[in-house]
């Protein structure tokens, strides 16, 4: 089986990390693989955020685990140092489609180079705050951006997940006779 189709049976949602930092170049190597992603037309129409600065980061935890309804304290980014926070242009169809494509390449990148992930969500909501519009601006992102999920991202904690068995009855096939 190839590496591509390995990664994909293999890749878990990570929800504890280690605090040690991603090299850049590895962040690099993740984020190439998420700017080639498929996308409608080839028109490339998202963005990615890097975001390391742990002070950025934990701001936008808050933010993320108030409107998601956590107490106080809680990190729905289960300690991850590092977040790839995936946009989109708000007025492109695909928006959602060419993000999610977009988030799967980052996952299955960070699987590959041995490095954990998992998609959290709420990036929609947060930067149709106040606080997100700012921080777009502050970066200098012109234009009117729908956040698509985050994707967590660290060395992994623990154990590796295994996969669940998978669900029967999900494909169908139509055939020539």
């Amino acid at each position: 089986m190839s590496n591509v189709l390995s990664a994909m049976k293999e890749r878990r949602s990570i929800r504890k990390y280690k605090q040690d930092k991603i090299p850049q170049e590895i962040l690099d190597q993740i984020i190439e693989a998420g700017l080639y992603a498929a996308n409608g037309m080839g028109y490339q129409n998202t963005i990615i955020i890097q975001v390391t600065n742990k002070k950025v980061r934990d701001e936008i935890a808050a933010l993320n685990a108030e409107i998601g309804g956590w107490k106080k304290g809680f990190d729905p980014f289960y300690g991850a140092p590092a977040m790839l926070i995936v946009l989109a242009k708000k007025d492109w169809p695909n928006r959602v489609y060419d993000g999610s494509l977009v988030m799967g390449n980052l996952m299955l990148a960070a699987h590959a180079l041995g490095i954990g992930s998992c998609w959290i969500h709420r990036a929609k909501e947060e930067f149709e705050t106040e606080w997100g519009k700012n921080f777009l601006r502050s970066l200098g992102i012109e234009g009117a951006y729908e956040g698509i999920g985050h994707c967590a991202i660290g060395y992994i904690e623990g154990n590796y997940p295994k996969a669940a068995p998978r669900k029967g009855n999900r494909v169908f096939y139509v055939k020539e006779d």
